[in-house]
């Protein structure tokens, strides 16, 4: 390849740098790779049918509704991977651990929330990395929540 012509002493030649689909497809988000809100909103949809009828964890969700707690795990969860910062917007830092310090996080309930996840992980069909990377993150973050190991 020819070498670019050496500008006079004390000039220099613009650079234009060019980009290429390839190079977006390298730089997406955990979040773009799995299929954005759609994928979160299933996960957080299948997580919260477990839930509903669980005689452990339902009662750590004070609203009758459970569609707020759903909103706010989505857009954390979305936020985290790479999404929109709407979670951080609307409620400032996430601080897990002490949103979670007024509730019996012991490890029965770690273990009821993390049956849940999985179940709704698997119904994402994910790739095996993107599941296994997920996954990673979603047992650490339950295990870091147990704030008692009263039963």
């Amino acid at each position: 390849m020819p070498s670019a012509p050496e500008p006079p002493p004390g000039q220099t030649i613009p650079v234009r740098l060019l980009t290429s689909e390839t190079a977006a497809t390298t730089t997406s988000t955990f979040y773009d790779q799995v299929g954005g809100r759609a994928t979160f909103e299933k996960l957080v949809a299948e997580f919260y049918r477990g839930v509903a009828d669980d005689p452990v964890l339902r009662p750590m969700y004070p609203e009758e509704d459970l569609g707020p707690a759903a909103e706010r795990l989505a857009l954390f969860l979305e936020q985290y991977w790479g999404g929109p910062g709407t979670y951080s917007e609307r409620r400032g830092h996430p601080r897990l651990r002490m949103r979670h310090l007024p509730f019996r996080v012991n490890p029965n309930a770690r273990d009821r929330w993390l049956a849940h996840m999985r179940s709704a992980v698997d119904s994402l069909e994910l790739s095996p990395l993107h599941e296994a990377t997920l996954w990673d993150y979603l047992e650490r973050a339950a295990h870091a929540m147990v704030n008692t190991f009263d039963e």
